[in-house]
């Protein structure tokens, strides 16, 4: 049984998530990523990295234990 990855355009957004906001930051990153791949201008994909980025950048999610 072969499995298929979708690609993050064909799948609909989480419910419960709320859409992380670029920094400035984060938006010369995304911008960076682009030029290195040699595209002019960030994609979606660009986008995410740079937002997985800054969420991890906060601070640590605390344990419940």
């Amino acid at each position: 049984m072969a499995t298929t990855k979708k690609v993050p355009w064909d799948k609909p957004a989480p419910k419960k998530s709320r859409p992380t906001k670029l920094t400035s930051k984060s938006k010369a990153g995304a911008k960076a990523a682009a030029t290195r791949a040699g595209r002019p201008y960030p994609s979606l994909v660009d986008n995410m990295n740079a937002a997985k980025k800054q969420r991890a950048s906060r601070s640590p999610r605390k344990s419940k234990s």
